[in-house]
């Protein structure tokens, strides 16, 4: 369902917000078919489309910067947020996490979109992350969170909700049983 903020894409703008949530869309298929059939070639299918993705992204960021919601519609800025997420290039996405700060800053990206690409990139950079979004699939625990003690305040400020929620529902979605928790322990960098 569209929202008034989705058809706010300005003028020749529409065509590049219906690209960008098809491509987010393509995604999501090939990974759900992906996982449902592991085979060397589904995985493949999604290499492939997230490289053609990120090339994408890649020139409509060096053309016009970053899609913000205002442009585009919170629905496409969100699909080049997972785009982004998916892109294999780390120097990329620093480079748009900035941009998103700057976005965020003027009010053309909500702030969850600052706190999912931060809290990537921290982790590929080994660092512990700000907002607990990266989540360990092997642990079903978030990887390190740097001040964990004021972790659930730093979520409810971008919109978040409590991973004291969210990770006991997480858990039990992926695994199938009941909850047995793990600690949102403090890591070396705090």
């Amino acid at each position: 369902m569209e929202t008034a903020r989705d058809s706010a894409a300005g003028p020749g703008h529409t065509a590049l917000a219906a690209e960008l949530v098809r491509r987010a869309e393509e995604d999501q298929r090939l990974t759900r078919l992906a996982r449902q059939a592991p085979t060397a070639l589904n995985r493949h299918f999604v290499t492939r489309c997230r490289g053609a993705n990120a090339d994408a992204l890649r020139a409509v960021v060096a053309r016009r910067g970053w899609p913000e919601a205002g442009q585009v519609g919170e629905r496409a800025s969100t699909a080049a947020l997972m785009i982004l997420l998916h892109t294999a290039d780390l120097g990329f996405q620093l480079t748009c996490r900035d941009l998103i700060a700057e976005a965020v800053a003027d009010g053309g990206c909500p702030a969850v979109h600052h706190a999912y690409i931060a809290d990537h990139c921290a982790v590929e950079l080994g660092q512990p992350q700000f907002y607990g979004t990266r989540i360990d699939a092997g642990t079903l625990c978030p990887y390190p969170i740097r001040q964990p003690e004021t972790v659930e305040e730093r979520r409810q400020d971008v919109g978040l909700d409590p991973l004291a929620e969210q990770l006991p529902a997480l858990r039990h979605v992926v695994s199938g049983i009941p909850d047995k928790g793990c600690p949102v322990s403090a890591s070396p960098w705090t």
